[in-house]
Formats: structure tokens, C-alpha cells, sequence
């Protein structure tokens, strides 16, 4: 039998048993572009591919974004210190610690969607997600069971981590693979969007919530209200994502390797040893993709309270208005992306957070006002999604269809774990210990500056 051998490039990349020297590369992708091309999209079932993929991942930030939200009661419950601020700081570490467990998810749940199907593997990560926001939701508090609390909150989020790690590759291959040719860009931008409209929900339930609840309410019990009701969504999302038919691009690729009898190997070895410069690539562009979200979106409410004064209502509104922002430019970039091209849409991106956020945060700080609050994060959430909302397309046309969960989950979930993950924790830690109030945007610059970097060695599918 053939061994598989891998030649990338743009969604022409190829997974073909031939020889793997210039011409024969070449002439595998040309192959493989001219069979994806012959393939039949049902609009229908590609809409129903866009809701689902789309569900699963706003459920998997939902539970990120109002275990962020709510870390001041969660630290208050269940890490002992007399300190709020090292509560804060310990509340996300847990968080974190999450993001640990994001590359093992990346390694097992990515290769597992490359070899089991784009369906069974978000269909895992669904329920594996639903388990660890349930671990959350009925953990009691350290004074109830002492050192357990803190682990059974750890171990959730080591499962969400876990689970997140095959989402973002599995979920961007599944839209990918679902869509017509000329609109890549614009159903892989939907995965961004649903971060987006994920974050709105999660600042609306936390909006009613602090409304509604006195502090030592919310404190007490009324946090566990926005875990329970990201319980109540994952049914769902389950039954869509069962009901939903495999990809035509791996069905078409397993049927090719069927009938010229090559062996199908462990797609993560082989995205490691056949596409290094790809998996580099994939993570300096995911080093914003992944530094923007967590210091913009999901920190700036906690720094808004802690650090700026403004009330938790204030900071919550604040989020939510500009999350709306986030879902309109998100799907308004990837669809400029299928006309414009990959790489001019995500090199504007990255130019905007290079030189816009440091402003923007100095006018905020100086004007101090609710109006500039909402100004300021809606201004972030747009300039993010005019580089996130690309970001997935652009990194799937990286890898060939046959390690392409397992290429984008390792890439993505690495930049995430180093610098997503622990973003609130250390922006915190940095805040508080020097006082420099203007840490998230220097943060933000830096990952702007090694993306750009990574930017120019894409290839750009969208345009060949």
C-alpha cells in the first residue's frame, strides 16, 4: 500500500500517494482542486452545517465568557484568601488551567476528527463541554467540602479545556468543507460571529443577574444561574450536531484513499512531520487570533470594575453593546475576505489593533465615562472581528483536507494556551503588582506585531 503523503496549499492542498517532489505536487493539487470543484453544495445543508458548528462553539465560549464575568464570585466561593485581588488571580488561574489541557484536546480530539469524521468529533466535544460547565454549576463551596471545591472547578474546567481543544479545528474544517468555494470566508467567519453572539448572551444574563440579585445573592448562589442555563443549551446543540450529514470534502477524500488503497496514519504525526512551516505559520497567526479576544473581550469587564471603577452594570452593558459590533464585522470581514483576499483583510485587521488599541485605552482612561466605555469596547470588538472573523478560513487553506482538524487545532490551541489562556490572569498580575493601568494594550500590540509576521508567509488560497 501507498503511504500518504502530504502537499499543502490553500484549500488545493492535497493528500495524494505519489511522489513528493515539485512536479508531482504541483499536479496533486491541481487534482484535488479540480475534484472539490465538481462537488455539489446543497445550500440547505450548508445553512444547517453553519447553525450547528455555530451552536457548539457559541456554547463553548458562553461557558468561558460568564466564568469570566462572574471569576470575582467564584474566587469569593472557592480560593480562601483574604485578599480579593489574589482570589481574582487565583479565580483565574483556574481558568487558565483550562487552557492547559486545550493542546492534549487539540492532539486527541483534532486527529480524531481527521480520522473518524468532522461530525463524531464535534459531536464528543459538545458533550464533553456540557460535562465540565455541570461540574461547575453544582460544585459546592469551599466551605461546604474545604479543598474539593477549588478541584471539582479545576477538573471543569479541564474538561472545557479539553473539549475546546478539538472545537475551533473540527468546526472551522466542518464550515469549510460544507461551503462553495466563493463563500469560505463568509460561513467560517459565522464560528467568529458566534463567539460574538455567545459573549452578548453571557453579558445579558450577567446584566439581568446583577440587576436583579443584591451581591451577597449573586455571591452566595445567583452565580451558578448562568452555568445552568449554558446546561439548558447543550441538548441542543447536540441533536443539530447528530443530526447533521459529514462534510462532502471528507467523504470525498475517504473514498479516494479507499480506492487507490493508501493507509490512513495518524493524521497528528503527520501534520507535525510533513507541515512545520504551516503549524509556524497557523500559530503566529493564531497569537493575536487568540491575545485580542482574551485581553479585549473577555478581561476589559473585569478591568473595567477592578482597575477603572466602573460598576459591574456599567462594565456588562458595555460588553454586550459591543459584542453586537463583533457579530456584524465579524461575518461583514469574512465575506470581504472571499473578494479581497485572505491576507489583505487580516493584515487590516492587525494593523488596526497595532495602532488603534493604545489610544483608544488612554482616551478611556482619561475620559472615565460610561459613554466612553461603550465607545472604546465597541471599537475593540470591531477592529477583533476585522482580523478574527478571517482568521478561520484563512488558517483551514493552510492544511490539506486530510490533517486539517488536526493542523488548525494544534496551531490554534498552542498560541491559545500560551497566551490566550492565562491573558486575564497575567494582565491582572501585572496590573496590580506595577500599576501600569495600559497592560492589555501592549499585550495586544505585541501579538499584532508577531501576526503580521506570520501573515506574509500565508498562502493565499482565497486568491488563486
Amino acid at each position: 500500500m501507498k503511504e500518504l503523503a502530504i502537499n499543502a496549499g490553500g484549500d488545493g492542498a492535497s493528500a495524494a500517494g505519489v511522489d513528493t517532489g515539485e512536479g508531482a505536487a504541483h499536479a496533486s493539487i491541481k487534482h484535488e482542486e479540480v475534484r472539490h470543484d465538481t462537488i455539489k453544495h446543497d445550500a440547505k445543508a450548508s445553512r444547517r452545517a453553519v447553525i450547528a458548528a455555530s451552536t457548539g462553539n457559541a456554547l463553548e465560549w458562553y461557558d468561558f465568557t460568564v466564568y469570566a464575568l462572574f471569576a470575582m464570585y467564584i474566587g469569593q466561593n472557592f480560593f480562601q484568601n483574604e485578599n480579593p485581588t489574589v482570589q481574582l488571580m487565583a479565580s483565574f488561574m483556574a481558568f487558565g488551567l483550562g487552557y492547559v489541557a486545550r493542546p492534549l484536546g487539540a492532539l486527541l480530539l483534532g486527529s480524531y476528527g481527521d480520522r473518524a469524521g468532522r461530525k463524531a468529533a464535534l459531536t464528543l466535544t459538545i458533550m464533553l463541554m456540557a460535562l465540565g460547565t455541570l461540574l461547575i454549576a453544582i460544585a459546592p463551596p469551599y466551605a461546604a467540602i474545604g479543598v474539593g471545591a477549588p478541584l471539582l472547578i479545576v477538573c471543569g474546567r479541564v474538561l472545557q479545556g479539553f473539549s475546546a481543544g478539538g472545537e475551533i479545528g473540527g468546526a472551522t474544517a466542518f464550515l469549510v468543507e460544507h461551503a462553495p468555494p466563493e463563500k469560505k470566508g463568509q460561513y467560517a467567519s459565522w464560528l467568529q460571529a458566534s463567539m460574538g453572539i455567545s459573549n452578548v448572551a453571557g453579558a445579558l444574563v450577567a446584566t439581568v443577574v446583577t440587576a436583579v440579585f443584591t451581591v451577597d445573592e449573586i455571591s452566595e448562589w445567583a452565580w451558578r444561574i448562568p452555568f445552568i442555563i449554558g446546561l439548558a443549551i447543550a441538548p441542543v446543540g447536540l441533536w443539530m450536531r447528530k443530526a447533521l450529514d459529514e462534510t462532502p470534502h471528507f467523504k470525498l477524500e475517504e473514498q479516494r484513499m479507499k480506492a487507490a488503497g493508501i493507509v490512513k496514519k495518524t493524521p497528528l504525526l503527520q501534520v507535525i512531520r510533513e507541515c512545520p512551516k504551516q503549524l509556524a505559520a497557523g500559530f503566529g497567526l493564531s497569537v493575536l487570533w487568540a491575545a485580542a479576544p482574551y485581553s479585549l473581550i473577555i478581561f476589559m469587564p473585569i478591568y473595567a470594575q477592578k482597575t477603572m471603577g466602573f460598576t459591574a452594570s456599567q462594565a456588562f452593558t458595555a460588553s454586550l453593546i459591543g459584542n453586537l459590533f463583533m457579530i456584524v464585522c465579524c461575518v461583514l470581514a469574512g465575506t470581504l475576505s472571499d473578494r479581497l483576499g485572505r491576507r489583505t483583510m487580516l493584515r487590516f485587521g492587525a494593523v488596526l489593533l497595532l495602532v488603534g488599541v493604545y489610544p483608544l485605552m488612554m482616551w478611556l482612561q482619561a475620559s472615565h465615562t460610561t459613554a466612553t466605555l461603550v465607545i472604546v469596547q465597541s471599537l475593540f470588538c470591531a477592529m477583533i472581528a476585522m482580523f478574527v472573523g478571517v482568521a478561520p478560513a484563512a488558517l483551514s487553506e493552510i492544511f490539506p483536507t486530510s490533517v486539517r482538524s488536526s493542523g488548525m487545532s494544534l496551531s490554534y490551541n498552542t498560541a491559545v494556551t500560551l497566551l490566550g489562556g492565562f491573558a486575564p490572569a497575567i494582565l491582572t498580575w501585572i496590573t496590580y503588582t506595577t500599576g501600569v493601568a495600559f497592560a492589555p494594550a501592549l499585550y495586544v500590540m505585541g501579538a499584532a506585531a508577531i501576526a503580521l509576521v506570520a501573515i506574509s508567509t500565508l498562502p493565499d488560497a482565497s486568491k488563486t
